[in-house]
């Protein structure tokens, strides 16, 4: 008789905020782009930018600096079609400061991003019969910089920018779970790890689509939000208004003993 795979729980997470540090990376290009296209006019501050994403829908860097540009001219009395912004060029000029100039060899800020997990965390998981995987709103060269360059990984389930709309539309989550599935004979709870309201907003669109399973949203405090206690409880307060079962101050809090307690819980 073949024996059925089987597993505790699913665990999806995001990249950014969770996996890696990006507010010197990806933060600080948004800012650096928004400042170029104002003509120094304007530089973001982490404020600004996480006020922006607690909206729901810039999960999208290049879209969140655009709209910013916007928002700085419709407050100077400009219109939006008066502007006629060319996105291709805040795409490149984004670009040029995360990934670098040199297309083959990356130079840019992406090079010093923080890890905020490591990988025996992972196989701790694994040994505890938790599957995981990673769906993402980075581009996929930028995820799998990160998750196999960086942390090692050979050929994790990812679902990236190409593969899926943007969140907080779930059906790249739903593709995460369709790959990390395959072979299981049960449905288990699905974890989703976050460090925005886009992602929370994921969770609870999966559940309004499917609401035969078990979603659970899980948020993490990106490190940027934590310098201040005011900063880091309001910040914790918007997860969990957006849906976020728990909040924590770090992926690796989510050990396999964590991961039972909040599925029985819920």
């Amino acid at each position: 008789m073949i024996e059925k795979l089987s597993t505790k729980a699913i665990v999806i997470f995001d990249i950014d905020g969770v996996v890696r540090d990006v507010s010197g990376s990806y933060r600080r290009a948004i800012a650096d782009t928004v400042e170029y296209f104002t003509e120094q006019a304007y530089r973001p501050t982490p404020l600004d930018i996480d006020q922006l994403k607690s909206e729901g829908i810039w999960n999208n860097d290049w879209e969140a600096s655009q709209e910013l540009i916007y928002r700085y001219f419709a407050a100077q009395g400009q219109s939006r079609e008066q502007l006629q912004l060319d996105y291709n060029a805040i795409v490149a000029f984004f670009q040029s400061r995360y990934r670098g100039t040199d297309p083959d060899n990356w130079t840019g800020y992406i090079c010093d991003e923080p890890l905020l997990l490591q990988p025996r965390y992972l196989e701790e998981l694994t040994q505890a019969s938790i599957a995981w995987g990673f769906f993402s709103g980075a581009t996929r060269g930028s995820a799998n910089y990160i998750l196999e360059k960086r942390l090692g990984l050979q050929s994790p389930v990812l679902i990236a920018m190409e593969d899926a709309p943007g969140k907080p539309d779930p059906t790249g989550l739903f593709a995460t779970v369709r790959q990390l599935e395959n072979g299981l004979d049960e449905t288990p709870a699905i974890i989703y790890v976050g460090d925005t309201v886009a992602d929370m907003y994921t969770v609870g669109k999966a559940r309004e689509i499917n609401p035969h399973r078990s979603w659970i949203g899980v948020g993490v405090l990106p490190p940027h939000v934590q310098e201040t206690p005011a900063r880091r409880d309001s910040y914790g307060e918007t997860l969990l208004a957006a849906g976020a079962t728990i909040v924590l101050s770090n992926v690796e809090e989510l050990n396999s003993v964590k991961i039972q307690e909040i599925v029985n819980g819920h």
